[in-house]
């Protein structure tokens, strides 16, 4: 907003105030912003003022924020995702295995991934409807001009379907570790936990209690690190206005509305009649999923909220082994965000390519990357290495996706939260189905 305001020409504005009393003026009302988070003492309102301070900072000192040969905003970007990079593998390790090996029922683990897998590919497929829908009512990519392209700008992983199979399974669960491969710690993690349920008591107890205290470390260590989000997310955001600018959005204004849109509609349309039909308490979940997702949305990256949105749920009321299995699985099978955004990129592309695609086409398409969607990581960039993967299959050219790099970080912030949100719900969502949601959840 106060970015925004500052971009205006001076004919555009009322007065002829200096732009150092513009300036003083708009730094005097984030001041006002930090003394208020001062009083509400809540971490998502510190990530908010954070953002907005980050958006006025990388506007006004550009050279200071993302200047080169000095320490920048990135560097404290870059600190909070590692720190909390550190947190992900143990802790999807730590709760698998607690969640299924303390299961006296294996039958029921299995029960609540086929629930679970049911209610995943639903959902995705109605955002995928969704985002489809929009990107052909709006064509935001008509009209637009191809810009010019060095072919190193991006590096095109094309895999062929047994290779995004094959890629789901860990050869070696420590280089599963070193890569950041979530899907692949997570299957390891569910073959270890029905390993370790089926050991006799007496030796399955000792390795469960010290699973379980690493969990419980785990979500302390999580607790110190979330102290460093504000600055984590404010940094992350004066990076991206600092490097790429506001105007970026000028001649994308169209595709940025028609993703938000799209995304505010899957919610209303999807997300809240799955909430109200099963009986989800609505004002108690917005509260609860508050903090995960402006995490997401600040950092663009669902690995950082994974942390928060497990501790948030089980405060909701989710008994643990439901959320320990639910979220880290979602993370790889019911991302609804990044799904509806690659059928609208996918047929932006074609749109700016100058390309028409059938209805035929594009249900092909859609149904191709309801496969390679699951392999799209929870971090930054991932979504535009499956899109370009896609275009390529399809025999579109690779050049419009370089178009949707300078807003990337724009796009990627919106449909990171509600890849979030959607796991939350769907965390919440099956502890009903299987009677488990706890009393404070339906108070």
């Amino acid at each position: 907003m106060f970015a925004l305001a500052a971009a205006l020409t001076p004919a555009q504005r009322y007065t002829d105030i200096p732009e150092g009393v513009l300036l003083a003026t708009r730094w005097a009302a984030i001041a006002c912003l930090f003394r208020y988070a001062i009083g509400k003492r809540s971490l998502t309102t510190w990530i908010l003022v954070a953002m907005v301070a980050g958006v006025e900072l990388g506007h006004d000192f550009p050279a200071m924020v993302a200047g080169e040969g000095h320490i920048n905003a990135r560097l404290f970007s870059m600190i909070f995702l590692r720190l909390i990079k550190t947190i992900i593998a143990p802790l999807l390790f730590g709760t698998l295995v607690a969640g299924i090996a303390g299961h006296a029922d294996l039958k029921k683990v299995g029960r609540m991934g086929i629930k679970s897998i049911i209610y995943f590919e639903a959902v995705t497929t109605l955002a995928l409807v969704l985002g489809l829908a929009a990107i052909n009512i709006s064509k935001a990519g008509v009209g637009l001009q191809l810009p010019t392209v060095h072919a190193d700008q991006l590096v095109a992983a094309k895999q062929t379907a047994s290779e995004v199979i094959l890629h789901v399974f860990p050869e070696n669960i420590a280089k599963s570790v070193a890569e950041g491969q979530v899907l692949q710690v997570v299957v390891f993690s569910i073959f270890f936990g029905i390993g370790l349920a089926l050991v006799r008591e007496e030796k399955r107890r000792p390795l469960l209690a010290v699973i379980e205290s690493l969990v419980e470390t785990m979500f302390k260590f999580t607790n110190i690190v979330m102290y460093f989000a504000p600055i984590g997310a404010g940094a992350a955001i004066a990076y991206t206005v600092a490097t790429t600018g506001l105007g970026v959005l000028s001649n994308l204004a169209r595709l940025v509305a028609t993703l938000y849109v799209a995304l505010i509609a899957f919610v209303l349309l999807v997300l809240l009649p799955v909430a109200l039909v099963v009986r989800i308490p609505i004002r108690r979940f917005v509260k609860a999923v508050a903090e995960p997702v402006s995490i997401a949305f600040a950092t663009a990256s669902s690995e950082a909220a994974l942390p928060r949105a497990m501790e948030s749920m089980e405060a909701f009321g989710v008994p643990r082994q439901i959320a320990a299995f639910v979220i880290p699985t979602g993370y790889s099978f019911n991302l609804d965000g990044s799904t509806l955004y690659l059928a609208v990129a996918s047929i932006f592309v074609a749109q700016v390519a100058g390309v028409h695609l059938s209805i035929g086409q594009q249900i092909v398409m859609m149904l191709t990357l309801m496969l390679t969607s699951k392999g799209v990581a929870g971090v930054s960039r991932g979504g535009i290495v499956i899109l370009l993967g896609t275009v390529t299959a399809f025999g579109l050219p690779v050049e419009p996706v370089f178009i949707l790099l300078g807003i990337d970080q724009l796009l990627d912030m919106a449909r990171t939260s509600i890849n979030v949100l959607g796991n939350c719900l769907a965390t919440a969502v099956i502890a009903r189905w299987e009677g488990e949601l706890g009393e404070v959840g339906v108070n």
